[in-house]
């Protein structure tokens, strides 16, 4: 298979060498042209291959080793409903939090960019908010208010699910990403917007409703999924306040087997599912970039 590209851009080297003597230097830059797009087909072709053999043998090390333990396919079978089954707690979470996400993430936004003296504390707050919930990794939050909330004994909170724990955990870590995504989207429309809605009577709050957002949420939908596709890997995090969901039970399965193929189920799982959706982010940015050159 890489053999012909080779030869090629051999061949078309030597016609470039050739045309280089006979003075045709237009005829030697589309040989050497072309010589160079067969030579980096034939290193990039050779260097999948590179990857592909040291894979395989990877997982022949140790006479197979390495695939009875990660790719055991008796217990792969065995274990995918059971994972499949228990994916759908992290599907509930993932989308009830990804609504939530949404709407707070523009409160926090919307807070943060609010004008005047008059608002500098509500820009403090908003501020503060998202430097502590960036910088607090995931798992902690979680596990913070996973145990920590029926550990306080408040009413109503101390009786919520783990799911529910779980939902409220990742809306504030990630509506704090979120926020910044919407901050920069609003911060993207020029001043002129804001300058033309107050001229005619809007207030702040009217300007943001009608004119600024609806803008900026054009913009920034690449990146909100983008932040979603992290969402939604991160409910792989709940298993740590117990609640049975995909990782939990594959590592419950594991355990029972000693063998980690149910984790590569899940694995399996969350890669299948999230792979359509980056493609889809992708589509979305050639879009606008195609919109953007057509003026």
């Amino acid at each position: 298979m890489l053999l012909w590209p080779a030869s090629a851009s051999v061949l078309r080297a030597q016609r470039a060498r050739q045309a280089v003597a006979a003075g045709d230097m237009i005829a030697a830059r589309i040989a050497t042209s072309a010589s160079l797009d067969y030579a980096h087909y034939t290193a990039g072709f050779s260097a999948l291959f590179a990857v592909i053999i040291a894979l395989a043998q990877f997982l022949m090390a140790n006479d197979l080793a390495v695939s009875r333990t990660f790719l055991a396919l008796p217990l792969i079978v065995s274990s995918f409903p059971l994972v499949l089954k228990a994916f759908w707690v992290n599907i509930y979470i993932f989308v009830v939090a990804e609504i939530c996400v949404l709407v707070w993430g523009l409160i926090v936004a919307v807070a943060r960019l609010i004008p005047g003296k008059t608002g500098a504390p509500v820009r403090a707050m908003a501020t503060l908010y998202t430097d502590i919930f960036r910088g607090m990794p995931a798992i902690i939050t979680i596990y913070l208010i996973g145990f920590g909330l029926p550990l306080s004994n408040l009413p109503i909170l101390k009786d919520l699910s783990v799911e529910t724990y779980a939902i409220l955990a990742l809306t504030l870590t990630f509506g704090a990403y979120v926020a910044e995504v919407y901050r920069a989207g609003i911060e993207s429309i020029h001043w002129s917007q804001v300058a033309a809605a107050r001229s005619l009577g809007l207030s702040h709050m009217q300007t943001m409703r009608y004119v600024i957002v609806p803008q900026a949420v054009r913009r920034i939908i690449p990146p909100l999924l983008n932040d979603f596709i992290g969402l939604q890997k991160d409910t792989a995090l709940v298993n740590v306040i117990g609640s049975i969901d995909a990782f939990n039970q594959a590592k419950i399965l594991s355990s029972n087997y000693f063998n980690l193929s149910p984790v590569t189920v899940v694995a399996f799982v969350f890669v299948l599912i999230t792979i359509p959706q980056a493609r889809f982010v992708d589509r979305i940015i050639e879009n606008d970039q195609r919109r953007m050159r057509a003026g």
